[in-house]
């Protein structure tokens, strides 16, 4: 089993309310462990105390009690030794608006004696190499995402911990953000992203844990997570819904007909499979995707009714 690059042991973090008078518990009591490589999904709708947990892992905010620990280091007493290996952004990057892209990266990299390469390199990857040159004011939100993306991986990082990162992109931008932090796991890395965006974690991440109230509500591997008991199941549409339930059946995959498609009770992997039985009896799919109002019906029932968003499309 991996080691954990994480872990987090009855975290526990109360605000005062701004008279002082009453307390608003942010994360109540919080366990969780990041095993090391790949990408790690923390998911719960807003409010669920994702951006606190961040913020007390990188140092920014004390914990009322409990215990977080990055590469095995406690960092609840505050900025911790780690933080040189730890790339990330916290909510909207902050970036001097009046100076281009890659003046700002530069000054970023000076400060730990990193080349100018680096700073190409990781325009580049994030898709910045044609805008580095303009001013930051002139930058779009999902820009300056790219950009705060860019400079949590000056430093090429073992830990990356990104928070909400998608806000603002496009759909486009989102799959390119996908993308790379799909990369950047099978690079050896640890993403651990928070999101609020169900969809968007199912589609890139290998792990993850829910967050309600303050309290991880269950975690894991995405495909036993998300995919519930039964391991998930697929929208399939077809012209000849008929013929194509009595294909599935007969090759032993469970299938059952719903208003204008099909819902057969397979996890994602196994979409390969589906359409290879159907297409051997010239019935060609239209549609294949995971069935998402599923999940959804799963997220409510384990968060107690605390619903996410939906990823534009």
């Amino acid at each position: 089993m991996a080691r954990a690059i994480i872990e987090i042991e009855r975290l526990r973090k109360e605000y005062r309310t701004r008279w002082g008078r009453d307390k608003v518990l942010a994360i109540d009591g919080l366990d969780l462990a990041v095993p090391e490589g790949g990408v790690f999904g923390f998911l719960g709708p807003n409010g669920s105390g994702k951006t606190t947990t961040i913020r007390c892992l990188l140092g920014l905010v004390r914990p009322t009690g409990g215990r977080a620990a990055v590469f095995g280091i406690d960092v609840t007493s505050g900025l911790h030794p780690t933080v040189r290996r730890v790339g990330s952004i916290v909510e909207t990057p902050a970036f001097f608006p009046t100076m281009s892209g890659r003046k700002n990266l530069l000054l970023l990299a000076a400060v730990d004696k990193i080349g100018r390469q680096r700073v190409d390199d990781v325009l580049d990857r994030v898709g910045l190499a044609d805008r580095a040159g303009d001013l930051v004011r002139r930058y779009s939100l999902g820009m300056r995402q790219r950009l705060g993306l860019a400079a949590a991986l000056l430093k090429d990082p073992a830990l990356l911990i990104f928070d909400e990162p998608a806000n603002g992109l496009d759909p486009a931008g989102i799959r390119e953000i996908r993308e790379l932090m799909r990369g950047l796991g099978r690079e050896g890395r640890t993403v651990f992203v928070s999101s609020h965006l169900l969809s968007e974690v199912e589609q890139t991440c290998d792990a993850v844990a829910i967050l309600a109230k303050g309290r991880c509500v269950v975690a894991g591997p995405v495909h036993e997570v998300l995919g519930g008991e039964d391991g998930g199941a697929l929208v399939v549409r077809v012209d000849d819904l008929a013929s194509a339930t009595a294909t599935l059946l007969r090759a032993g995959i469970p299938a059952e007909r719903r208003d204008e498609h099909l819902r057969v009770m397979l996890p994602p992997e196994a979409a390969a499979r589906v359409t290879e039985v159907l297409g051997r009896e010239g019935l060609w799919v239209t549609e294949l995707r995971l069935d998402e109002a599923r999940l959804e019906d799963m997220f409510l029932e384990l968060t107690g009714g605390d619903a996410l968003e939906e990823a534009p499309t």
